[in-house]
């Protein structure tokens, strides 16, 4: 019997998402979406993608959560994009209200699931999915390190000239202005970038990185990134299933670790079967920690608005 995953939010990262698990013959998926026709339609369309692309995964597409009972992992994608000249904080009690219900709903129907939020402002969306679920922070995750981690590693292999593959990038804190790119922890083939970049051209990547999804949001005029978001939530979903124990930039509950209480930040995490194995604390120099701190503030700020 296969796994199954269920993504709340049939749009392009969703979709996207659902396409590339069926491709890495993950599991089963179900696509929620309150747009009539629309999870019907692409759920359609990527099981007839089947025969051609060689997997056998099915998807299901619903209006309604009964399809995505006993599921695995729940991706919540649900929630409003961002547009030009918005931040993530302008999202905030707009998709409040929506994450809360979503998260009744899935909590309700698959209550062993793995939860990974993704809708923004995600460190604050993705302590409602906690607080309203009622679910232990293992099995509660926000996707947005890996992500921020992916571009900083596409702009080092870009300035260098080197293979994606050779690079390594951490990125920690609240995915947002605030977030935490660490140059000196971020390697080409094990060589920290620190020297192999200038000062100039390190601190070029660490902006771009922290303007990465708004790049994206300005050259699209209508819209935001996908490809990138859903490549990182399978990244997140294959561990998982896979009982990878790999170890993955995600924003996770921490209870003192970081010197931080009650707040999702984002951090290397060890995921496994059951989701949180292990928050991994890395050694900061000053002015990274005073990063991280600000960082934290301004998650911290987010969550003190909503009434969860």
């Amino acid at each position: 019997m296969r796994r199954k995953v269920s993504i709340i939010g049939a749009g392009n990262v969703g979709a996207s998402a659902a396409e590339r698990i069926a491709l890495r013959r993950l599991a089963d998926v179900v696509m929620v979406d309150i747009i009539e026709g629309l999870p019907q339609g692409k759920a359609l369309d990527l099981n007839e993608a089947g025969p051609v692309d060689g997997y056998d995964a099915r998807f299901t597409g619903s209006n309604g959560y009964e399809a995505t009972k006993g599921s695995d992992i729940v991706v919540i994608t649900s929630g409003l994009p961002r547009k030009p000249g918005m931040s993530r904080d302008d999202l905030l009690m707009k998709n409040f209200e929506i994450v809360k219900s979503v998260t009744e709903q899935v909590a309700r129907q698959s209550p062993r699931a793995v939860l990974i939020v993704v809708s923004n402002p995600l460190d604050a969306m993705a302590y409602t999915a906690l607080k309203v679920s009622g679910f232990p922070r293992e099995r509660v995750l926000g996707m947005a390190g890996v992500l921020d981690s992916a571009r900083m590693r596409f702009f080092i292999a870009e300035a260098l000239g080197v293979s994606v593959e050779n690079t390594h990038a951490f990125v920690l804190g609240g995915h947002g202005d605030t977030m935490v790119p660490l140059p000196r922890y971020s390697t080409v083939a094990g060589i920290p970038i620190t020297e192999l970049l200038t000062k100039e051209a390190i601190d070029a990547i660490v902006q771009r990185t922290r303007d990465g999804g708004i790049e994206v949001v300005n050259l699209l005029k209508s819209g935001s990134a996908y490809y990138a978001p859903a490549s990182s939530i399978v990244q997140m979903v294959q561990a998982i299933l896979l009982d990878e124990h790999r170890i993955l930039p995600c924003a996770v509950y921490l209870q003192g670790e970081y010197g931080y209480r009650d707040l999702f930040v984002g951090v290397p995490a060890r995921l496994g079967a059951g989701g949180l194995e292990k928050v991994v604390e890395i050694t900061l120099a000053a002015e990274e920690k005073a990063a991280l701190d600000r960082s934290a503030a301004a998650v911290r700020e987010s969550v003190s608005k909503l009434a969860v």
